[in-house]
């Protein structure tokens, strides 16, 4: 079930009220419109109506699409060791409910930036792994290797059988794209699945660039 409130919330930089409707929860079967507006950048992004200012709510929202076997923790944080609370805390309250035990099959996944849920939800919804993606993320990254500490890789787009990236430079302040056949996508997640790599999880997981790197260490999950 999709679930949401209202808030009253004075803008940071006019001061002036104005009433925001926060999600804290979003089913996909229940509101295929909500998802919409979940990735364009609608959802929990407050607007003020007198000077336009917006920032993304600081609020904490659950992401399930039961169709994709796909469940999402959003939790806004950008510091590291806050981060890590907030994961265990996800892992302790789920092995406690016993939650767990009814997504058997799912792929659960923690995440604090918004635009790494937007990116997941994508890359789910064109019947890809995000764990084989981070891989090739950072494969594309790799090519540049003098520059790939100050550069963001984002799943952008699957078309005609080719994946595109977005790289954000954060020194150059520029945006390019990186192509990558579907087949490349495909021949390295069939090696994963053969090393070991599962396809679903068993708790919930941060799947991301340093995850990628662990795999390539021979961890896995």
């Amino acid at each position: 079930m999709s679930l949401n409130l209202k808030q009253n919330v004075k803008c940071p930089k006019c001061s002036q009220m104005s009433e925001v409707t926060v999600w804290n929860s979003i089913t996909v079967k229940d509101s295929e419109d909500l998802k919409h507006d979940l990735l364009t950048g609608k959802v929990n992004m407050f607007r003020c109506p007198s000077c336009s200012y917006s920032a993304l709510m600081p609020t904490p929202m659950l992401y399930h699409d039961e169709d994709k076997r796909l469940m999402i923790s959003f939790s806004p944080c950008d510091d590291v060791v806050l981060k890590s609370q907030l994961f265990d805390n996800v892992q302790k309250s789920s092995k406690e409910s016993g939650e767990l035990d009814k997504l058997e099959g799912y792929n659960l996944r923690f995440v604090t930036d918004y635009n790494e849920l937007l990116e997941k939800i994508l890359i789910f919804d064109n019947d890809m792994n995000d764990k084989t993606m981070e891989v090739i993320k950072l494969m594309v990254l790799s090519q540049d290797l003098e520059k790939a500490e100050q550069r963001v890789c984002r799943f952008g787009k699957c078309q005609d059988e080719v994946i595109e990236f977005m790289i954000y430079d954060t020194i150059e302040n520029q945006t390019y794209t990186s192509k990558v056949p579907k087949e490349t996508y495909d021949t390295i997640h069939k090696q994963l699945l053969e090393s070991g790599m599962k396809p679903y999880s068993f708790g919930w997981e941060m799947v991301d660039a340093s995850y990628a790197t662990r795999l390539l260490n021979g961890f896995n999950n």
